[in-house]
């Protein structure tokens, strides 16, 4: 920025530095993001003002260059804009971001593991180990004889196909932490168009995969109402655990959230996504962690997701348990089953992007 004053450059720095400082603590969501051949580009809307805006710039030099009243006019702008190099969520970290997010965990004060053995606690499911996910995806294989495993071309990937050919599953070894390991598609029949699918991270815990295994090996996942959008009686059908557990309820902008009391897990409904089948936008978002920006890990599914699916999720999320590993002297993330858990520690918000 030559062209700017000392002063200027000061101010936009802070500005940015705010953006993002509101992004990290969840002030500000971000929808969607892209590249628009010079720099990133998002759309977001705060959750305090409700006001949505257009996010241009990385770093020290993203800013606000436009707002709108809601984030549909937001999204459709967005998507009018940057078509399909449009992608779901906030960006990936910059190196910056992440050597600031690496030197705040280095500067935590770290407990001794001298001395100590891993200790097993029990957990609710959305809170347990991920586990070895290829051992379930052969283990789920091995007892279904109507699968065929397959590897393709490329090494590093793995393809599942029903024997209908309407239900496949590609799973990718070297997924990174925020990518997808798993993507199921449904299809009408072995030629039509993709009716639905989901994604899921390499951390998803294990009890949750397990549930959605044996009910694509139950067939409960063919049934889907193709080409209508999602009626009020199914959206209730799939969340109907987690309202029955006490989750909470919340309408956030244009989507619908359902969260724990403590707000470390929670299933969100995207009503544009879900009346937009064609949009890379996501309808359901199921996640845990410290925020659903920045989850533990993901599942995402589209518009025609059978509901009878998702309700079989909901109520493992709501009622299941699981396992994890913790040392002696770590922090608990998860104290007690009944009631839910504490959420889990955020990093400190103290770190200044621009370190």
């Amino acid at each position: 920025m030559p062209w700017c004053t000392r002063s200027e450059i000061r101010q936009l720095s802070d500005e940015a530095q705010k953006i993002y400082d509101d992004v990290r603590r969840g002030r500000l969501v971000i929808h969607a993001h892209a590249h628009d051949g010079y720099s990133a580009v998002a759309a977001g809307t705060y959750r305090d003002t409700g006001r949505s805006v257009y996010l241009h710039g990385e770093n020290h030099l993203r800013q606000i260059t436009d707002t709108f009243d809601s984030p549909t006019q937001a999204l459709t702008a967005f998507h009018r804009t940057h078509g399909t190099a449009l992608r779901p969520g906030p960006a990936p970290m910059t190196d910056t971001e992440r050597q600031t997010a690496h030197a705040s965990t280095s500067l935590a004060p770290t407990p001794s593991t001298t001395g100590t053995a891993p200790q097993t606690e029990q957990v609710p499911a959305y809170a347990a180990d991920p586990g070895d996910h290829e051992a379930l995806l052969n283990g789920f294989l091995d007892g279904q004889g109507d699968w065929e495993k397959y590897r393709t071309w490329e090494d590093h990937t793995t393809v599942a196909t029903h024997e209908s050919l309407t239900l496949r599953i590609l799973f990718d070894h070297e997924a990174g932490p925020r990518d997808p390991r798993w993507t199921i598609a449904a299809y009408e029949s072995p030629v039509s168009e993709r009716m639905w699918y989901m994604t899921l991270t390499p951390t998803v815990p294990v009890p949750v995969l397990k549930t959605l295994l044996d009910a694509l090996g139950a067939g409960d996942a063919w049934e889907t109402a193709l080409g209508s959008p999602i009626t009020d009686k199914q959206l209730a059908q799939a969340t109907q655990p987690l309202t029955a557990a006490g989750w909470r309820s919340a309408v956030d902008g244009h989507s619908q959230r359902w969260n724990t009391q403590q707000g470390d897990a929670g299933v969100q409904f995207d009503t544009f996504a879900a009346h937009n089948p064609q949009s890379p936008l996501h309808t359901w978002t199921l996640w845990a962690g410290p925020d659903i920006d920045s989850p533990t890990w993901a599942i995402r599914a589209s518009a025609y997701t059978p509901a009878g699916l998702l309700a079989d999720l909901a109520e493992e999320l709501a009622h299941g348990t699981g396992t994890r590993q913790t040392r002696s002297g770590q922090p608990r993330r998860v104290k007690h089953l009944s009631g839910g858990s504490p959420a889990a520690p955020l990093p400190p918000h103290s770190t200044r992007l621009r370190r």
